[in-house]
């Protein structure tokens, strides 16, 4: 386990438990090196529908873990705040034309708020979760860094972590790779050493968020025109929550050269489509922007920057514009910025913070083909 140098080594720590290999590996490898622990499960909102209830099923595998290695489990029940801070918010977005991450929603206001919260409450010094991310100390600093499997890397969903809450946390899975995790788990007899990988949306009971809207938010998938950036009508979609910026498949137009789409224009229901060399844009605005450090950043700090979590870093710069707003300046076009996800800031192994893209803008001096 990768412990903040300098800090005291928590006493009693509270683990997050869902279920998987990866909470139950932290659980071990913790009270391996002598921690009092207590293991925590959010029942947490699911869409009714499945025979058997994923949830309950997510529960006795935790609990299964906590009676073998003898912990103490406890369920809290946070089903109506996810509801409304999860659930809902993915609803308006996909209505209001963005395309969400959940994900760093769910880290931010459930897991790393209210379930750290209940842990501190139940006399927990800190929580611990089965992240692939790190945490460090410099010069009285908590550092957020990212896991030493490339591959598992998390530290992208938890750019929101701040110093109060970062001091809180451990990572214990953040120094390995999931390959060693799964092997320990397996030399352990752990029952959970097999389970398959958690889905993105996990709380649809088919992952398909399109139906899902469409029977939340009727009029948020109907059909609507779709136009070129001058104007003219090329033919009808289907609804925009069926659409993401760059895509090119499942359009039905005919064209002499491949179309993708340029934007999604919810005030007019258009969908709106071009070729090749016009996607992309070398700029972004972002909203709701935090700092690791809680400073913001100096304007035109140069940081490596992901506008997706499997996006590659590209070399940018930063504008804060505000309180809670930055201009994202980027070295080379990206086609694919997508007004609901995060851009995520790095400075090498380390997250610097992030935000939530609002829009592709043109970058100064630059034009959208150039």
């Amino acid at each position: 386990m990768h412990t903040p140098s300098g800090a005291p080594r928590p006493r009693r720590v509270a683990v997050a438990m869902s279920g998987g290999l990866d909470s139950a590996m932290a659980l071990a490898l913790l009270q391996q090196q002598g921690h009092e622990l207590v293991g925590l499960t959010m029942r947490l909102w699911r869409e009714p529908g499945n025979a058997h209830d994923p949830a309950e099923a997510d529960i006795a595998s935790a609990r299964r873990v906590c009676q073998q290695l003898g912990v103490a489990h406890h369920v809290v029940d946070l089903q109506e705040a996810f509801y409304r801070q999860v659930v809902c918010h993915l609803v308006d977005e996909y209505a209001a034309g963005r395309t969400p991450n959940p994900c760093i929603r769910c880290n931010r206001w459930i897991k790393f708020g209210l379930l750290l919260e209940h842990a501190l409450a139940l006399g927990a010094e800190a929580l611990a979760t089965g992240h692939y991310a790190r945490i460090a100390q410099q010069t009285g600093e908590y550092l957020l860094l990212r896991g030493r499997d490339a591959a598992k890397d998390q530290a992208y969903f938890l750019y929101t972590l701040g110093q109060e809450t970062l001091s809180r946390l451990l990572f214990p899975l953040g120094e390995h790779t999931k390959a060693q995790v799964r092997a320990w788990a397996q030399a352990r007899g752990l029952p959970v050493a097999e389970r398959p990988e958690s889905q993105d949306i996990c709380f649809l009971r088919d992952g398909d968020y399109r139906r899902f809207i469409a029977a939340q938010r009727p009029e948020a998938v109907r059909p609507g025109p779709i136009y070129n950036r001058a104007g003219a009508l090329l033919g009808e979609h289907r609804g925009l929550p069926y659409y993401t910026i760059g895509q090119r498949s499942g359009l039905g137009l005919a064209a002499p050269r491949p179309l993708y789409v340029l934007a999604l224009d919810a005030g007019r229901n258009a969908l709106v489509v071009g070729y090749g060399d016009e996607l992309g844009q070398r700029a972004l605005l972002a909203r709701e922007v935090t700092t690791v450090s809680g400073r913001p950043l100096p304007a035109g700090a140069s940081v490596q920057a992901k506008i997706r979590y499997r996006a590659r870093a590209v070399a940018a710069q930063v504008y804060p514009e505000g309180a809670d707003a930055a201009r994202v300046c980027f070295d080379e076009l990206l086609r694919d910025i997508t007004p609901g996800q995060a851009v995520v800031f790095y400075q090498g192994e380390r997250v610097l913070g992030g935000g939530i893209i609002a829009q592709a803008v043109e970058a100064p001096g630059t034009s959208a083909t150039s």
